[in-house]
């Protein structure tokens, strides 16, 4: 039976307290007993009396979050990072609003889970994963539903373009994996678990070993890192510590899933690739090793583990003997790890008594940092854990074949752009001293290693995506479809970025296929600098979606370019402001793509645009790359990159220029400064001076004001005629004199062909009488009227120029920045150059 989201967070709340309970009440009293908190303190700050003689493990969530962040500075710094303390306050309010029956959205409550699940794991509760399914259901759900009503819509028209009536189109030469075209993957099937493959869990692609080498490719990192470990293993000649240590989303996951399959004890000739790390590394046959997982958000140092063979098990060290050798292997540390000291030489021996074997450490600061000074956990106490890793490292070292591999998280500085996410991953006070202690411990022994660099990441994405290409004709029409863009940027080479005219660039669009280039570089170096943009996983959630997209609405680019990524998908919104702020799914609808945004106005207004749908997709080439980068020092992106994610082979490139002009000046969240263009959560000062003009149809008096004073100036050269009458409001305004005048009538006065119009009319007035005189000499007087069409256009200039020049007037008082102050001006001299412009194409009358 279905439920409601309100349900849905009722369920998960309870969860959620079932988990964070326990560490928080072991947190509080050992801040009691280390006297950073008096118990006096702890019940001042609960709002409810009837709470202060309960534990705290019976509180509800209200009352625990509450705790939480009253403490925050005595007792939860130091283990929790100030990024995790927000999810304290958002679960706060999801609580509140849970107790207030207010209605949930699927959005909101798509948040209130992911933000349990996330504080659930940096405490390593074992209920995480519970909240984790959950959300992963309601994301069916709703990915279901998107699906449905995608098919439903009408407004998501394919992109034109010239290219696509020249060149092969992707989808003829590489087709998507099955469940990618069909859009059945789940959204965390791309994120490697290492945890649960150990427990024999989660997608096939993790889980067997042959499709997950199938579906990996092996990178010059990972294969150095996998023929090390065969040497290892095989006769101990490798090396015997490896730190896999990159910013969140990296890629360590991943490797020790590698390592954690090459050992299962398959055949090597089903493993794809694993013949020739064999041969890499000298090794005859594939060989066997225990393997041992440990990974630290998935087990508590608060929480012993019963064992399926009644094994009670407390630390770190205690697991790692249990799962090398059962009963028989954890007798070797029993009394450490009932007394939660380093077994010290102990592993040695274990190591040696029943190897081979691999050792698999991950997220171990996020166990250490819950540690205490104090011994009051099962786990153990802060200064022990590392005392076990160097005697873990040390007899890793000494024993036969034994491979020690730990994942850190990079320790960035404060100033990184991963500082944020890294921060998360790393936690508190805490979190910081154990990345600082257990990278000097391990470092000692440790092998370097290095994560994929960009062009492997090509690959690695279409192994994971895309079906491999057999066909060697498709292979020709690829190199076909890379020649012809390498000769675009050749042939043009000044409205291209100077990399796309060097030789290797077409190599790297044969690489990337059926992907360009640009994708990967705007994905990578813009979105993977956002905290918590897992890179590689990151790009393969995106991708997936981009590609299930373009894949059911027929798509026949030659590839897949950032102006062809279809935004107006909500699928592929989602994925895209995942990682920003709610604010930008407004602006995403209203400035860049979709049924009633501005750019397919613009295009459906301009035919020369039209045809391309230019403005569609300069938008969603500069949305792609400037919203990661909001808050950068240098904004946007140069036009000429703009040019580079638009344009295709046989197109006429100086259209999309034409395009992002027309954008930025109509555009409410665009900005441009010179030749650099990027969106903003602020609005621009075009927002303001297009209400201002708004705000000019009332005031019509003003407008005629402005083009009287531009029709005196200009017709201060009189020509031929001895006298011009700008805008006589009567006849008696115009002499009745022998010598010929021009009489230059007002915009009330237009002229069209319906008999009787308002010129005519108002000629006809002043040729009749001069007051309440008739008038004599008619025949010297010649009429200029406005056509009444191209009069709208004129006022509408007139009132842009008015708005911009108020704004320029007041640009202190209205506090601009240096930047909105050359916009305005900028803005306020076109605009004046548009009315001039108008007026002689507005008065094309002559009446005689």
């Amino acid at each position: 039976m279905a439920i409601t989201n309100h349900e849905r967070v009722g369920k998960a709340l309870d969860t959620f307290r079932n988990g964070v309970a326990p560490y928080v009440e072991r947190e509080v009293q050992a801040a009691v007993q280390s006297g950073a908190l008096s118990p006096q303190a702890v019940k001042g700050f609960l709002d409810d009396p009837m709470l202060a003689d309960r534990p705290i493990g019976s509180f509800d969530v209200s009352a625990l979050m509450k705790l939480m962040w009253d403490t925050w500075n005595e007792v939860f710094r130091r283990t929790l990072s100030f990024a995790q303390r927000s999810l304290v306050s958002e679960i706060r309010t999801f609580r509140n609003d849970w107790a207030h029956q207010k209605p949930f959205s699927s959005d909101d409550t798509d948040r209130a889970l992911d933000s349990m699940e996330r504080l659930l794991t940096a405490v390593s509760a074992a209920e995480a994963e519970d909240v984790r399914r959950m959300k992963l259901e309601l994301r069916r759900l709703v990915a279901d539903e998107q699906v449905r009503g995608e098919r439903r819509k009408t407004a998501s028209l394919p992109l034109e373009g010239a290219a696509s009536t020249t060149l092969k189109p992707w989808r003829e030469l590489i087709t998507p994996h099955r469940d990618v075209a069909g859009g059945h993957y789940p959204s965390a099937e791309f994120a490697a678990d290492l945890w649960q493959v150990h427990l024999n869990e989660g997608s096939d692609e993790y889980r067997k070993p042959e499709e997950f080498f199938r579906r990996t490719y092996l990178t010059e990192s990972l294969r150095r890192l996998l023929t090390g470990a065969l040497r290892r293993i095989a006769n101990g000649s490798g090396d015997p510590v490896v730190q896999l240590q990159t910013n969140f989303g990296g890629g360590k996951t991943h490797s020790m899933l590698a390592l954690y399959h090459l050992f299962s004890g398959g055949d090597a000739g089903a493993l794809l690739g694993v013949d020739e790390l064999l041969a890499a590394a000298g090794v005859p046959k594939l060989p066997t090793a225990r393997r041992v997982v440990l990974v630290g958000n998935k087990i508590s140092p608060g929480n012993p583990s019963r064992k399926s063979d009644g094994t009670l098990v407390r630390t770190l060290w205690g697991e790692l003997a249990w799962q090398l050798g059962g009963r028989e292997a954890f007798a070797r540390v029993v009394e450490d790890d009932a007394r939660a000291t380093s077994p010290g030489d102990a592993l040695r021996e274990l190591f040696n008594a029943h190897g081979p074997c691999i050792v698999l450490i991950d997220e171990w600061v996020a166990y250490a940092r819950q540690l205490h000074d104090q011994k009051d956990l099962p786990g153990g106490d802060f200064e022990t854990q590392f005392s076990f890793a160097q005697a873990l490292t040390e007899s890793a070292k000494l024993a036969k074949n034994c491979l020690l591999v730990v994942s850190l998280p990079a320790s960035d500085s404060p100033e990184s752009p991963h500082a944020a996410g890294d921060d998360e991953e790393v936690g508190g006070e805490r979190g910081r001293a154990a990345l600082l202690r257990l990278r000097n411990v391990i470092g000692r022994l440790d092998a370097p290693w290095t994560p994929a660099t960009a062009e492997e990441g090509f690959e690695i994405v279409r192994r994971r995506l895309f079906e491999p290409m057999l066909d060697p004709e498709h292979f020709k029409q690829r190199d076909v479809v890379a020649r012809a863009f390498h000769e675009l940027y050749l042939g043009q080479r000044a409205e291209f970025p100077a990399e796309c005219s060097e030789s290797d660039y077409e190599g790297r669009l044969r690489a990337a296929y059926p992907i360009h280039p640009e994708v990967f570089d705007r994905l990578y170096r813009d979105w993977g600098s956002l905290p918590k943009f897992q890179r590689t996983r990151g790009v393969l959630r995106l991708m997936a979606s981009v590609i299930h997209c373009l894949w059911e609405r027929g798509d026949r680019s030659p590839m897949i370019m950032p102006a062809t990524l279809p935004i107006d998908d909500a699928r592929v919104r989602d994925e895209l402001t995942r990682y920003l702020s709610d604010s930008w799914k407004p602006i995403i609808e209203s400035d860049v793509d979709g049924p009633n945004s501005l750019p397919l106005r613009i295009d459906a207004e301009a035919p020369n645009l039209g045809k391309l749908s230019a403005a569609r997709r300069v938008a969603r080439t500069i949305y792609l790359g400037s919203a990661p980068l909001a808050a950068a020092a240098t904004m946007g992106l140069d036009d000429r990159r703009v040019k580079l994610g638009s344009a295709m082979p046989g197109e006429a490139v100086p259209i999309f220029g034409d395009a992002m002009r027309r954008l930025a000046s109509a555009a409410t969240f665009l900005y441009q400064d010179g030749t650099r263009y990027w969106y903003s959560t602020q609005p621009t000062v075009a927002k303001l001076a297009r209400d201002r003009a708004n705000q000019l149809l009332r005031e019509p008096d003003k407008v005629a004001h402005e083009l009287e004073e531009r029709l005196r100036a200009d017709v201060a050269q009189r020509g031929e005629f001895e006298r011009i009458v700008v805008m006589p409001s009567t006849g008696a305004d115009v002499p009745d004199e022998l010598d010929t005048r021009l009489v230059v009538l007002g915009p009330q006065h237009a002229y069209s062909r319906a008999p009787g119009n308002a010129a005519e009319a108002a000629a006809r007035a002043v040729l009749e009488s001069r007051g309440s005189a008739p008038r004599l000499y008619r025949n010297t007087l010649v009429f200029a009227a406005p056509d009444a069409a191209r009069l709208q256009d004129l006022e509408a200039a007139v009132r842009d120029f008015l708005a911009w020049q108020s704004i320029v007037a007041q640009k202190d008082e209205l506090n601009l920045t240096a930047h909105q102050a050359r916009q305005a001006e900028t803005q306020l001299r076109t605009a004046g150059s548009t009315v001039q412009a108008r007026l002689p194409e507005t008065y094309q009358w002559v009446l005689v």
